[in-house]
């Protein structure tokens, strides 16, 4: 109980910190001419790379946090629906993970608004008159929240027979978590897009224009994802851990499953991701060209490039993951012959993908090659051929999947002897996939933006998002005509064809004549790959429900190097959340609040990329560093709970 009552101890002195702290440090008063603005940090140093490195170690605790219930709910609903007893214990694992991991968010939330206060007055006097109404709900959401944990977590046996009472409490654990964030959201994209103030004088004209900024329901969306690809590969690097530490075979079994399950939720969650960031670089670009240009075409453009390695190692990480987890199903063999062809195809689009527009050439490169630009990898280098490269990325990462879930499976049943729950299931996931592009395809020749000239070019897109709403719904009826797997390759193979063949090809002559459509085709290609996604997920359903089982997986026959694939998995996409932080909160430049409110302190610079690998790798370092010692001390309860049950039966016997 010594680690239970230190927990929550801190629990409490964190939350008192942030019920205490707006009414003190926050107090209503207008700041004058001689008070302090900025404060340098300890001995000196850096207040920004301060206040920095904190805000974003309790920003991937908080992703923790908020990811990881999410997963162990549903985790905990599939048991209760299939009453099979590894669900609750795998739910039960990731709950724990979650209470240690809680106290140390809270902790870190106390730190930075105190290193606010301390370092940056003046910024948090002013955030603090826009959104102090805002910290009080965000004070009682932070109660509603730990107290919905801590129930959670410790009345898991109590409630061992009212499944329906846990889940519940579960369930207003994620509601919280999701406000928490949502509030917080509000905060950091005001800094980017603030809304609903007098530009001139910074005054507050509407608390909720500041709250719903344009840039809020993006980073909603994206963070969300996000934060649920961050837990599950954050949970498979927890598995692969305990996996090579194992001993007994049980274990190996236990921790491979718990692997396997991380990166599969890390993965889904991965998929959408990339819609998502492009919708919120969109909207940054829309509501600031300058943030926009600078982004992918100025100061930040090489981040972005790291950007990309980071998520070709993401995908490729994946992919590797699921091709090497085949070994342990009896079956999969029989679908062995695809991965070569999928690995050239992943490799070729990560090149495409990460392959800059501007080479850092010298003079006397430049003039060897007579251009600015490389003659070759000049195509590669622009956003027509980069959205056909994420675009087939996405699609064999997915197509890998498809060939992991039915790698087991055999003689499939008749479609016409599925059930009906089957049946609905696939002609509303088809419906929607179908009004999804109908929508977009209406709308798409009334923009009011597209002037005469070049709305002839927009036609092009219509149709082929016509096509694609008539593949899908073809697939469907092939489907209902026991004709399912011929109709996931056909919607393959058109989406491919059409999303990044065709409009890949087409980016280019847009490029030349319409530039303003590419945002367009962009969002046409990414809704066609949506459409296959979602119809050729209900069709695998639909057509493998209740196929026959070829031989079982082999839980726990997996090779050391699959282990370490998750463990480079959780490594990256801490790296990337902190590359893209930085990036997030340098395209500011020197502002505090882009347009409103300057940044006058020595930190305000744009910094090196040497200088920001630095500080994003030494951020990394901690968190993996905290997170571990976390993990350790939760395992600390564990290995006690055994010793006190070995000790119990050797005096029984």
């Amino acid at each position: 109980m010594t680690r239970q009552r230190v927990i929550l101890a801190v629990l409490i002195f964190s939350a008192i910190l942030a019920i205490v702290l707006p009414f003190t440090a926050f107090a209503q008063e207008e700041v004058e001419e001689a008070v302090v603005q900025y404060r340098p940090f300890l001995f000196g140093g850096s207040a920004r790379v301060a206040v920095w490195i904190v805000a974003e170690l309790h920003l991937m605790f908080a992703a923790f946090v908020l990811g990881v219930p999410m997963f162990a709910v549903i985790i905990e609903l599939v048991g209760v629906r299939t009453k099979d007893e590894r669900y609750n214990k795998l739910a039960h694992e990731l709950t724990k993970l979650l209470s240690a991991s809680f106290a140390t968010t809270a902790a870190l939330g106390g730190v930075l608004a105190f290193f606010l206060i301390g370092l940056y007055p003046g910024f948090t006097h002013y955030m603090a008159n826009i959104f102090h109404t805002t910290f009080y709900i965000y004070a009682f959401l932070f109660f509603g929240e730990a107290f919905s944990l801590y129930a959670y977590y410790y009345s898991w046996d109590r409630l061992l027979h009212k499944k329906w009472a846990h889940l519940l409490l579960g369930l207003s654990l994620n509601l919280f978590g999701t406000a928490l964030m949502i509030i917080a959201n509000s905060w950091t994209t005001f800094m980017m897009s603030p809304a609903g103030i007098e530009k001139e004088t910074g005054q507050l004209l509407s608390l909720w224009d500041a709250i719903a900024n344009p840039l809020w329901n993006p980073i909603n969306i994206h963070r969300l994802i996000a934060n649920v690809a961050f837990g599950g590969f954050v949970v498979g690097a927890y598995a692969a851990i305990k996996f090579l530490g194992a001993t007994v075979d049980e274990e190996k079994a236990h921790y491979d499953w718990m692997g396997y399950t991380g990166n599969f939720i890390g993965l889904a969650a991965l998929i959408p991701l990339p819609f998502a960031g492009y919708w919120l670089g969109r909207e940054i670009y829309s509501s600031s060209a300058v943030m926009g240009n600078i982004s992918m075409g100025g100061a930040f453009s090489w981040a972005f490039i790291i950007q990309a390695v980071l998520i070709g190692m993401l995908f490729i990480g994946a992919n590797y993951y699921l091709w090497a987890g085949m070994d342990r199903i009896k079956g999969a063999e029989r679908y062995a012959w695809w991965i070569k062809y999928l690995i050239v195809m992943l490799f070729f689009s990560i090149a495409v993908w990460l392959t800059p527009h501007n080479l850092p050439l010298s003079g006397e490169e430049r003039s060897v090659i007579g251009e600015q630009y490389h003659p070759f990898s000049k195509f590669f280098g622009v956003m027509a051929a980069k959205n056909a490269a994420v675009n087939l990325t996405i699609l064999v990462t997915f197509f890998s999947f498809i060939l992991y879930r039915r790698a087991n499976k055999g003689q499939t049943v008749l479609f016409s002897k599925q059930g009906k729950g089957v049946k609905i299931a696939l002609i509303i996931g088809a419906a929607a996939s179908v009004a999804l592009l109908a929508w977009y395809a209406i709308g798409l020749p009334n923009v009011k933006v597209l002037e005469d000239a070049i709305r002839p070019y927009v036609w092009p897109l219509v149709i082929l998002l016509g096509i694609q709403g008539g593949i899908v719904i073809a697939s469907t009826i092939l489907t209902f005509f026991n004709r399912g797997v011929f109709a996931q390759y056909l919607l393959f193979g058109f989406t491919i064809a059409i999303s990044v063949i065709y409009m890949g090809i087409y980016g280019f002559e847009l490029m030349g004549k319409a530039n303003l459509l590419l945002r367009y085709l962009s969002v046409s290609q990414v809704l066609i790959v949506i459409a296959c996604l979602i119809t050729n997920t209900m069709i695998d359903v639909a057509v493998f429900s209740r196929a026959q089982s070829v031989g079982g997986v082999a839980w726990g026959r997996m090779s050391v190097r699959s282990q370490y694939a998750l463990i480079l998995l959780c490594v990256t996409i801490v790296t990337m959340m902190g590359l893209m932080g930085f990036v997030r909160s340098g395209l500011r430049l020197d502002w505090h609040i882009y347009g409103v409110l300057r940044d006058t302190s020595d930190g305000a610079f744009t910094p090196s990329y040497a200088y920001m690998g630095e500080v994003v790798g030494i951020t990394v370092l901690l968190f993996l560093g905290l997170v571990t010692f976390v993990f350790w001390l939760a395992s600390l309860g564990e290995k006690k709970a055994v010793e006190k049950a070995e000790l119990i039966e050797e005096v029984i016997a």
